[in-house]
C-alpha cells in the first residue's frame, strides 16, 4: 500500500499499487503533452524570427550589393561617354589642323603662282621693249641701205673681179672693226686659214662669255663679182661649200654676205633664211652684216639667259613637288594615325560592352541567389512535425499516442 497526500485538503489516504501507478502515468503524460507544446510553439517562434532575420539580411545584402553595381555601371557608363568625348574633341582637332595646312600650303602656292607671274608679266614688258628699240635701230639702219647698196654698186663698178672681191671682205673686217672694242671684246673675227680638210671659209666669227663659254659661232663668206664678168653665178652656188665649211670647222651658224644676183627682189628686201636647204644657213646683203651678227648673239644671249631661268624654274618646280609630297605624307601619315585611333577606340568599347556583359551576368547571378533563398523560406515554411518525427522512433510513438488520446 501507498500513502499519499490530497493537495488540496492534506488529507492523507492510502491507495494499491495499480492506482499509484495509474495516477503516476496520468501525471507523467500531462507534463509531456505540456512540454511539448511548449517546445513546438518555441521552435515555430525561432523558425519564424530565423526566416524573417534571413530574409531582412538576404534582401539587404541584395539591396546593396545591387546598388554597388548600378554605381559601377554609371561609372563605367561615364568614364566611356567621357572617353568619346575626348577621341572626338581630338579627331576634330586633328581634322581641323589638316584643313589649315591645306589652306596655308594653298595659299603658299598660290602666292608662287602671283610671284612668278608678275616676273613673266615684267619679262615680257621687257622683250617689248626690247623690240621697239630693235625696231627703231633697224629702221634707221634701212634708212641708210639705199645709199650703201649705191655705194657699193659704183664701188664694184670701178674695179676688177678679183678687187671686188677682196674689198667686200675689206669692207666687213673694218665694219666689224669699228665696234670690236665697244660691242665685241670677247669675240673673235679672224680669216679662216686652216685648209687641213681641203677647203675654208672666208672668215669665222666665235664669241665666249666670261667663263669662257661659248655664246655663238658663225663661218662667213664673202662673194661678189662685176658687170662684166662672163659667167654670173647665183648665190645658192656656194651654199653646199658654205655648209660644209661650217660643219668641219663647227661652226654654229653659217652666213653668205653677196652681192651677186643684185637685181633678185628676194635677196634685196633684208635677210633670207636659207635653213630649209641648209641647217642654219642665211644669205645677206653687206648692209646686214653688223645687224646680223647683233641679231644671233643677242639670241643666243637670250638663249642663255632662258635656260638659266629654266633651270631656276624646273628647282622651283622640284621645291613645289617636294611640298606636294610632303602634304601627301601628312595626309597618309594622318589617315595612318586616324586609322590607329578609330581602332582603339572600337577596342576600347568591346571592352566596356564585355564588362557591361559581365556585370549583367553577376545581376542575374545574384537574382538567381534570391529566387534560391525564396525556395529555402519556403521550404522553412512547409517545416511539419511529421516531418521534423520522420526517422526518430520515440517520437513518432509519442505523438501516435498523444493522436490516439485526442
Amino acid at each position: 500500500m501507498n500513502e499519499i497526500t490530497c493537495p488540496a485538503c492534506g488529507k492523507k489516504f492510502k491507495i494499491d499499487e495499480s492506482s499509484y501507478l495509474a495516477i503516476v502515468e496520468q501525471v507523467k503524460s500531462a507534463e509531456f503533452e505540456k512540454e511539448l507544446a511548449e517546445r513546438v510553439k518555441a521552435m515555430e517562434a525561432e523558425k519564424a524570427s530565423a526566416v524573417k532575420l534571413a530574409e531582412a539580411n538576404t534582401k539587404n545584402a541584395l539591396q546593396s550589393d545591387l546598388a554597388d553595381k548600378d554605381k559601377e555601371i554609371a561609372a563605367l557608363k561615364a568614364a566611356k561617354e567621357k572617353e568619346l568625348s575626348a577621341l572626338k574633341a581630338q579627331i576634330k582637332s586633328a581634322e581641323t589642323e589638316k584643313e589649315l595646312a591645306v589652306v596655308k600650303a594653298v595659299r603658299d602656292i598660290e602666292k608662287e603662282r602671283d610671284t612668278l607671274a608678275g616676273d613673266l608679266k615684267a619679262k615680257d614688258i621687257e622683250k617689248q621693249q626690247l623690240e621697239a628699240s630693235l625696231k627703231d635701230k633697224y629702221e634707221i639702219q634701212i634708212k641708210d641701205r639705199d645709199d650703201t647698196i649705191e655705194r657699193l654698186k659704183d664701188l664694184k663698178a670701178k674695179l676688177s673681179t678679183k678687187m671686188v672681191g677682196e674689198t667686200l671682205e675689206q669692207h666687213c673686217e673694218i665694219e666689224f672693226n669699228k665696234l670690236r672694242a665697244t660691242a665685241f671684246r670677247n669675240a673673235y673675227f679672224e680669216k679662216d686659214t686652216d685648209i687641213r680638210t681641203g677647203s675654208k671659209g672666208d672668215y669665222i666669227y666665235r664669241e665666249s662669255d666670261e667663263n669662257g663659254t661659248e655664246i655663238t659661232s658663225i663661218m662667213f663668206e664673202m662673194k661678189n663679182e662685176s658687170d662684166e664678168t662672163a659667167s654670173k653665178h647665183k648665190n645658192e652656188d656656194f651654199l653646199k661649200e658654205l655648209d660644209k665649211d661650217r660643219n668641219e670647222k663647227k661652226c654654229e651658224f653659217a652666213i653668205l654676205v653677196s652681192l651677186l644676183e643684185a637685181d633678185s627682189e628676194l635677196y634685196n628686201t633684208g635677210i633670207v633664211d636659207m635653213s630649209h636647204k641648209y641647217p642654219k644657213t642665211y644669205v645677206i646683203r653687206p648692209q646686214f652684216f653688223i645687224p646680223m651678227i647683233t641679231l644671233l648673239r643677242n639670241a643666243a644671249l637670250n638663249s642663255m639667259e632662258y635656260k638659266t631661268e629654266l633651270a631656276i624654274a624646273r628647282s622651283q618646280n622640284v621645291d613645289i613637288t617636294h611640298f606636294e609630297e610632303n602634304i601627301e605624307s601628312f595626309k597618309q601619315g594622318f589617315a595612318k594615325n586616324y586609322d590607329l585611333a578609330s581602332r582603339k577606340f572600337k577596342t576600347a568599347i568591346d571592352e566596356i560592352d564585355k564588362t557591361i556583359d559581365h556585370l549583367e551576368k553577376t545581376k542575374e547571378a545574384l537574382l538567381s541567389s534570391e529566387n534560391n533563398l525564396r525556395l529555402a523560406n519556403n521550404k522553412a515554411e512547409d517545416l511539419t512535425i511529421k516531418k521534423l518525427t520522420r526517422g526518430n522512433p520515440t517520437m513518432t510513438e509519442k505523438f501516435a499516442e498523444l493522436k490516439e488520446e485526442g
